[in-house]
């Protein structure tokens, strides 16, 4: 049974490539696999003429010469420094770009290619498992903000490619129940270690980023395809800048408190003085954000007789565990 020329032209190029010496077509013949079968001289020579013009249609430089200084047969071979690629210099963020990419793409259909693709790089001198900050990414459970999410990042994407809107289940944190949230995903971008998803959210009718590894694996794509586009101009990352940014570890909240209630908040902050909110008596204070999820939580579990005042991202994370709480009481699923 035949070959494929694909194959053959390969096992050529490797048999080229393999020595510094010309190899006559004699030879080439009877050492290559896919030449051997030839019937004829004719039928070999008109195969390895149209073998050798399409490697120089592919730009690989083949050269020819004689056998030996010996035998002044005509041979063949590839020049090995024509042929190679130029040295591979990646910056680190390329680098650990590349790293990412070979853990989103594990399947088995993909993971001979990458592994593959990883080994040249470490060949060629490029660290493709660290990043400027020592970050080690050797294997998708250690990817930050990423693990257990693939799957879910992997139906993001292909929705956001389709213009599709999404629907999945969130929860603010991991100790709160999953609400069912309708969105138009205009993309997912990462900060600070974790990946988000950023679009409209027509249950809020605003737009939000959330965080993948607050998303259920039930995502499911709704609507035609190209039915969603992201607003002109838009940039995902100042969008997730701006809400997670706002908030850094050591930064600070302002909190509405209630006369007589939220002791336990008050413990550990600064009171600023006096104020009425919605026309009820209360004082204004201001705490440390240490862990967001942690602050929100304890503020969230005050109800109405604690409001965040800013920064909007801690305003947001509270008001969406006040909805996910009120919805569980509704006897939303």
């Amino acid at each position: 049974m035949g070959i494929s020329k694909v194959e053959r032209l390969m096992n050529l190029v490797i048999a080229l490539l393999a020595t510094r010496n010309f190899i006559s077509a004699e030879r080439i013949r009877e050492t290559v696999y896919g030449y051997s079968e030839t019937a004829s001289d004719e039928a070999f020579s008109r195969m390895f003429e149209r073998d050798k013009n399409e490697l120089r249609d592919l730009g690989i430089p083949l050269e020819t010469g004689r056998v030996s200084q010996f035998d002044p047969t005509e041979g063949y071979r590839i020049n090995r420094e024509a042929y190679a690629l130029p040295p591979v210099e990646l910056t680190a963020d390329e680098a650990a770009a590349v790293a990412v990419a070979t853990q989103l793409w594990e399947s088995p259909e993909l993971i001979t290619a990458t592994q593959g693709a990883l080994l040249k790089l470490r060949a060629a001198g490029v660290d493709v498992d660290a990043s400027d900050g020592g970050v080690a990414i050797t294997s998708t459970g250690g990817m930050p903000g990423l693990r257990g999410s693939e799957e879910v990042l992997g139906i993001l994407l292909s929705a956001i490619n389709a213009g599709q809107a999404v629907q999945f289940p969130h929860r603010p944190s991991r100790t709160e129940p999953y609400t069912t949230r309708t969105v138009e995903p205009w993309g997912v971008v990462t900060d600070r270690g974790r990946w988000y998803l950023v679009g409209h959210d027509r249950d809020r009718n605003a737009t939000r980023t959330f965080r993948l590894s607050r998303i259920g694996p039930e995502v499911k794509p709704i609507g035609p395809e190209g039915a969603v586009k992201p607003p002109d101009g838009v940039n995902l990352r100042e969008i997730v800048h701006k809400v997670i940014g706002e908030a850094p570890t050591g930064s600070q909240a302002r909190v509405w408190v209630a006369n007589g209630r939220a002791t336990a908040l008050r413990r550990n902050a600064t009171v600023v003085g006096p104020k009425s909110l919605d026309g009820r008596d209360g004082e204004e204070i201001v705490i440390d954000i240490g862990m967001s999820d942690r602050v929100a939580r304890e503020i969230a579990s005050y109800g109405a007789d604690a409001v965040v005042l800013e920064p909007q991202s801690l305003r947001d994370e509270v008001l969406d565990r006040l909805r996910a709480h009120a919805g569980v009481a509704g006897g939303e699923a």
